[in-house]
């Protein structure tokens, strides 16, 4: 009896000590979202109140001021260049000899500069001399019958006055005395092309340049008729370097190209380091690539230090024109949106930030064009833009921060005045 009595009070106490718990663990829950409400509150204060952002000025929506880098935009001078890849191309000339015979002599050392008529080479004269004497005597005979005949003729022509001669005698004797005529200048032909064949033993450089590895040594027997000749001449000096130009570029060329303006081109390395020779635009072909877009262009140097080498590939940098007085900028100031291009423009006074809508134009290596949108003398954003908003506070490198007073001061902290 006292057993079945003792477990109703057990079921009971349980059962208080289990609401006790509970109430407990909802106490607690109060007490930690209180705490995290009452966190949060403080951390909305310290970053909203004035003077406690942090060492710099406080931003926007109360962060703390971005340390900036600035520019001031220029009016300056500045290049419109076209750089393109180029080949340098010579002028070269086989030399073949013009008469077949035994290679004699040869009078040049392999790579030598020569100039244009020098003498390279020597073929054996020997059988083209017997020529010339061959064609030389038989001038002389038909000319000493030539002269025979007109002497015939001058006679025949006073007994034809005196009528001791048929007429007829007297035209044949004319006759024959234009025949020979014609012979004696047939003959004088074939005994100036055998002067000439004599002179062509002596094989003589066509252009002034650098001469190749010879492909012929003495003793062999040459032809007009080889391929591969004697050697071939490279001409270094003058040279050109053909490259290729956008079509895109071609009004502005065609525009300066009938303005009679002088082109200067320079030709670099590979690298872009090293300046090869500086010479100038020479021509433009004809007709657009189909396939590249691109028309072929050559430039002409003087390559008096033999910096180019025929067939080298070199970066041709063409300057098509010089902009007087644009604004230009730092390009690492030139931003890019979906919006199209842009910059930050500084507020001296607030030390806040405005997004300008600007216009890109030609572009040096460091410098950028605004060909619309800024005015020489703004200061543009630099360095640090990549966290910058519109209306954005920032801090420059040479402001002192203030820590109460809401933001920073411009410049150096200014020294006490001396005690009068």
């Amino acid at each position: 009896m006292d057993q079945h009595i003792g477990e109703p009070q057990v079921i009971a106490r349980d059962h208080t000590e289990k609401k006790i718990s509970r109430r407990r663990s909802l106490a607690g829950i109060l007490i930690a979202l209180l705490v995290l409400a009452a966190l949060g509150g403080l951390a909305w204060y310290l970053t909203h109140r004035n003077g406690s952002a942090g060492p710099g000025a406080p931003g926007r929506f109360g962060r703390p001021a971005t340390t900036v880098g600035v520019a001031t935009a220029e009016s300056a001078d500045i290049p419109v260049i076209l750089d393109a890849l180029g080949t340098v191309t010579a002028h070269t000339a086989t030399v073949r000899p013009q008469v077949s015979g035994v290679l004699e002599k040869v009078l040049f050392h392999e790579g030598q500069m020569v100039k244009a008529g020098e003498v390279l080479a020597t073929i054996d004269p020997r059988p083209f001399k017997m020529a010339l004497l061959q064609a030389s005597g038989q001038r002389q005979r038909d000319e000493a019958q030539l002269e025979n005949a007109r002497v015939t003729l001058k006679r025949y022509q006073t007994l034809l006055a005196q009528d001791s001669i048929a007429r007829q005698d007297v035209d044949t004797q004319a006759a024959l005395v234009k025949q020979l005529e014609g012979t004696v200048m047939t003959d004088r032909a074939a005994e100036g092309t055998a002067r000439l064949n004599l002179g062509y033993t002596q094989v003589t450089a066509p252009i002034a340049g650098r001469v190749g590895l010879r492909t012929v040594d003495p003793g062999n027997v040459v032809s007009t008729s080889d391929t591969n000749g004697l050697v071939v001449i490279t001409q270094t000096s003058p040279i050109d370097v053909e490259f290729a130009v956008p079509q895109d570029r071609l009004p502005a060329l065609r525009q300066r190209i009938n303005a009679g303006a002088t082109l200067p081109v320079t030709a670099l390395d590979r690298t872009q380091t090293t300046t090869l020779d500086s010479g100038k635009f020479l021509a433009l072909d004809n007709q657009v690539d189909t396939q590249t877009g691109t028309v072929r262009a050559k430039a002409r140097f003087d390559n008096t230090q033999f910096m180019l080498f025929p067939s080298q590939f070199v970066n041709v940098r063409l300057l098509l024109n010089t902009l007087k007085d644009a604004v230009v900028v730092p390009v690492t100031a030139l931003r890019h949106g979906a919006d199209g291009d842009f910059v930050f423009v500084l507020n001296p006074a607030q030390r806040t930030v405005s997004v300008r809508p600007v216009k890109r134009g030609e572009a040096t290596v460091d410098k950028v064009q605004v060909a619309s949108g800024l005015k020489a003398g703004e200061q543009v954003i630099t360095e640090g833009a990549d966290r910058l908003k519109d209306g954005d506070h920032v801090m420059l490198p040479g402001d002192t921060p203030h820590p109460q007073g809401g933001g920073a001061r411009h410049g150096k902290r200014s020294q006490k005045a001396p005690a009068q």
